[in-house]
């Protein structure tokens, strides 16, 4: 089939189009956002790109259109695919419908660690010789792709709680039928279509039902939010995890390390491996739980998982170092909520002791652009020494009030220009920069390496 992808180069989306392409269809899309990595990815593997929304990008017709949940009504190419009757699907429904049929699912969910804990997960059943297949909403570092069908009987898949499309306001999850499932967590988030917490609480049960009693749900002990999801009926046995030992954890951590880079694994208080590895914050090592309890699942032994996960990657975007210019360290990260911004600077802040932490932060995503988190903000970035909060044009609101409300140092800036010019100047040897944002960033990330250099 010629299949075309409305919305092709986010990060589920493009990876979708990839497992499409290995199933022996033509795919082509469209995106009014084209750049890397996934446009890089996408090219890389042959998927032809266009930029925008035209009805010609749909001439002549496609066998089959996946629409992704960014289009909306009053978009020129769905204006058209509706009044021309294309066929047309979601992109969770046609990766469950073409991919995900008789597999094994293990499933992510989870405000935070999703894209993490997939490519984590995944890369322990690679390394088990397990040959799972995979869809992850970022880049890994540890596979060529973010999307593979397999050869074996097991799909590692993110499991998303934002809508479906704008004819289907499911969750994408539901759609995946996972036998073992992750909840790593449960926070507000996604303001633009759920109303409060317990708007996705209810969608996060709807996933509850759709698991067998034969799977498994693995949830961390202490979340509360994920309790309450779990009373509203469950007929799935429950893994608990912990960071510490607790009577009700099934795995638990001992810390060897602050800042979460070493840590030994025991399963109901019994040493049963170890990991060190290069990544950070307690977050990380509460994702590893998840990851090995959720592979011990399908037959991976908890040793097994820990020696897989010490050569564990990670995932671009995700405190990714770009580079060290004149001792200067520049680091990209993916923040797009208050907690992801405070987990990500503790894991930083303890791997650097001492040395000067900068935050550039671009308060992008949906929720935050909205405003809905606005009085976290100056709270979650309190740990580095200095914050560089980026006002673009269209914000809904006006970010003086987090520069108010900081006990550290401060400031608001309106064009890339002053960003560069400010880390310039002022930063110097042994300092570690963090850009966090869900977008590209206007391409700041190479500007300051360049910048940094010249």
């Amino acid at each position: 089939m010629h299949l075309h992808i409305l919305g092709i180069c986010g990060t589920f989306m493009g990876s979708l189009a990839l497992l499409a392409r290995d199933l022996g269809h033509t795919v082509t899309g469209s995106d009014a956002n084209v750049y890397p990595p996934m446009s890089t990815q996408l090219e890389n593997a042959g998927i032809t790109l266009m930029q925008g929304y035209d009805r010609s990008h749909l001439q002549p017709h496609p066998d089959l259109v996946i629409v992704g949940n960014a289009m909306k009504r009053g978009i020129d190419a769905i204006e058209y695919m509706l009044n021309e009757g294309l066929a047309y699907i979601s992109g969770p429904q046609f990766l469950a419908d073409y991919v995900l049929q008789g597999k094994h699912v293990l499933g992510v969910a989870g405000t935070h660690g999703k894209t993490t804990t997939t490519t984590m997960l995944a890369w322990v059943l690679d390394q088990a010789g397990l040959n799972p297949g995979f869809l992850i909403g970022g880049v890994p570092l540890g596979f060529s792709e973010s999307a593979r069908l397999g050869g074996g009987q097991y799909f590692c898949v993110e499991a998303d709680e934002y809508d479906s499309a704008f004819f289907d306001k499911r969750s994408k999850f539901v759609h995946y039928h996972p036998k073992t499932a992750i909840l790593n967590n449960l926070e507000f988030d996604h303001a633009d279509i759920f109303d409060d917490l317990a708007a996705i609480q209810k969608q996060f049960h709807h996933l509850v039902r759709t698991i067998p009693s034969e799977g498994r749900i693995i949830a961390p002990i202490t979340e509360t939010h994920i309790d309450e999801v779990l009373e509203q009926g469950c007929w799935t046995p429950i893994v608990r995890t912990s960071l510490e030992a607790h009577p009700q954890a099934v795995l638990s951590a001992e810390q060897l390390s602050a800042d979460g880079s070493h840590f030994k694994v025991l399963e109901n208080g019994i040493l049963k491996g170890e990991v060190k590895w290069n990544m950070t914050g307690q977050h990380s090592v509460a994702n590893a739980l998840a990851t090995i309890a959720a592979a011990e699942h399908v037959g991976v032994a908890i040793e097994t998982a820990c020696e897989a996960l010490s050569n564990f990657g990670g995932v671009k975007r995700r405190m990714e170092l770009l580079g060290t210019v004149k001792g200067i360290e520049v680091y990209d990260d993916f923040a797009h909520h208050p907690t992801a911004i405070e987990t990500t600077l503790d894991g930083a802040r303890k791997r650097l002791g001492e040395r000067k932490l900068w935050a550039i932060i671009e308060p992008r995503s949906n929720t935050m652009r909205m405003g809905s988190h606005k009085d976290g903000l100056a709270h979650s970035a309190r740990l580095a020494d200095e914050v560089i909060w980026y006002q673009p044009e269209g914000l809904d609101w006006d970010l003086q009030p987090v520069i108010d409300a900081a006990s550290n140092k401060a400031i608001i800036v309106h064009t890339l220009d002053e960003i560069l010019h400010q880390i310039v100047t002022e930063a110097g040897e042994g300092d570690a920069v963090v850009i966090m944002s869900n977008g590209g960033f206007g391409g700041l990330h190479q500007k300051l390496i360049a910048a940094l250099k010249a």
